[in-house]
């Protein structure tokens, strides 16, 4: 119990690559500032099949100092290994059963298979959050049921509109970032902070070298993946050759900026914000709160800074607005769904039951989410998703931890929109 408890919480960091580790595990009641000092390299042994040499450290700096800036090795991404998720994987997690129970209003409920493509059109490739149960500060490449959930979760749906991609790499692990925290002992150092950007990178060089032969490519992740593919995005895509192969870039619970009033500047020099379900080039991003649980001051997520503002695009209604039924898809856990009634699938939809939109408040801009509730109706009125401190929902993180449910069905029609989009425009 106590392993999926932290693995529950494992989709906490905000937006985190190695140079911020900013951010509140749900265990923690209050937010406190995490120090983004690099950590002290201890040397580990490499695992030769994944492992190419170690990358060399400046001698004339301090060992602290270079751990912060170096990796302490390089990931081989020619190694199926290193792979959570890639066509032709044995056991691949992104390819598992994906049904849904529709569970509607009245009670009553519907079946709905899912059928994957492996002939799509197009690529996604995705950095998951910080979910590593590794008991060390980096995490190493060997999948478990923590990252096999959340691609599961997050990620595999979209396998019916593209391929899916998505490197093992070695994040600020949970463990780490809740010791950090909380101010509690520090857990055992392994690699260095740069090593996560580093395989990111490494990752993504690979998949262009060897699978993408021109293809469109969404770029996608959540939290510390979502921090990740920013980097990525901002150093190697915008304004580079490569941006005319981006399809859309899906930034989910973390915040990119952009100039009031504008589509395109901030975070990114060229990429616009999508603002409808055939535009190719352009990015989604979003942080979801309750909108009786708004965001507070301190919260992170969808703050505006400075002359910028945080970008919010709702993939229920790019153009704005407010979504009456947005398809969002629940885990099905063991959470009663509807009365008298067992769901048997994976995952549950319950049309109706929320409503989504952008809204600027305060600080934020940020996804507003309400739950139509119905005490007369079978079906739940609340899914309950909140992180919770101390007995209450916390308005610092919202609805962090399904900010992906919330929009997965509505993902799948747009990035199912865009590939028919760029694909005609790209022949």
């Amino acid at each position: 119990m106590k392993r999926l408890l932290l693995a529950s919480a494992a989709l906490m960091a905000a937006g985190c690559g190695h140079w911020d580790y900013s951010g509140a595990a749900p265990q923690i009641p209050v937010r406190p500032t995490i120090s983004a000092e690099p950590v002290p390299q201890t040397p580990t042994a490499a695992a030769p099949s994944v492992m190419t040499s170690a990358a060399p450290t400046a001698a004339a700096a301090p060992q602290a100092a270079a751990a912060s800036t170096e990796p302490s090795s390089r990931t081989n991404y020619a190694t199926a290994a290193t792979w959570l998720c890639k066509p032709g994987l044995a056991n691949n997690p992104c390819e598992v059963n994906l049904d849904a129970t529709i569970v509607k209003a009245d009670g009553s409920t519907e079946l709905q298979k899912y059928t994957g493509n492996p002939n799509a059109p197009i690529d996604c490739f995705y950095v998951y959050p910080t979910v590593s149960l590794d008991p060390f500060t980096q995490s190493d490449l060997i999948p478990g049921p923590e990252e096999f959930n959340v691609v599961k979760s997050q990620l595999a749906r979209l396998g019916s509109e593209c391929r899916i991609f998505a490197p093992m790499y070695r994040q600020f692990s949970l463990g780490a970032l809740r010791a950090r925290m909380s101010g509690g002992g520090a857990v055992p150092t392994r690699g260095t902070p740069a090593d996560a950007a580093a395989d990111v990178d490494d990752a993504w060089a690979w998949y262009l070298a060897n699978e993408n032969k021109g293809r469109g490519v969404v770029i996608l992740g959540h939290s510390q993946g979502s921090g990740q593919i920013t980097r990525l995005i901002a150093a190697k895509v915008d304004g580079k050759p490569d941006q005319a192969k981006l399809v859309s870039a899906i930034i989910m619970g973390s915040t990119i900026q952009a100039p009031k009033g504008a589509d395109v500047g901030g975070t990114f020099k060229s990429i616009p914000t999508c603002k409808t379900a055939g535009q190719t080039g352009c990015v989604i991003s979003f942080s979801s709160f309750r909108d009786t649980v708004p965001p507070a001051e301190t919260a992170n997520f969808g703050l505006n800074r400075g002359e910028t503002e945080a970008v919010c695009t709702n993939p229920a209604a790019l153009g704005g607005g407010k979504a009456t039924n947005p398809k969002a898809y629940w885990s099905t856990g063991d959470k009663e769904w509807v009365k008298g009634k067992k769901i048997d699938t994976p995952f549950v939809m319950t049309p109706g039951l929320t409503t989504t939109e952008c809204v600027r408040e305060g600080k934020h801009h940020y996804l507003k989410v309400h739950f139509n509730a119905d005490p007369a109706s079978a079906r739940t009125s609340d899914p309950a998703t909140d992180v919770m401190a101390q007995g209450k929902p916390d308005p610092n993180w919202g609805l962090h931890l399904n900010d992906a449910n919330i929009a997965m069905g509505d993902l799948v029609d747009v990035v199912g929109k865009q590939a028919a989009a760029w694909k005609k425009a790209h022949p």
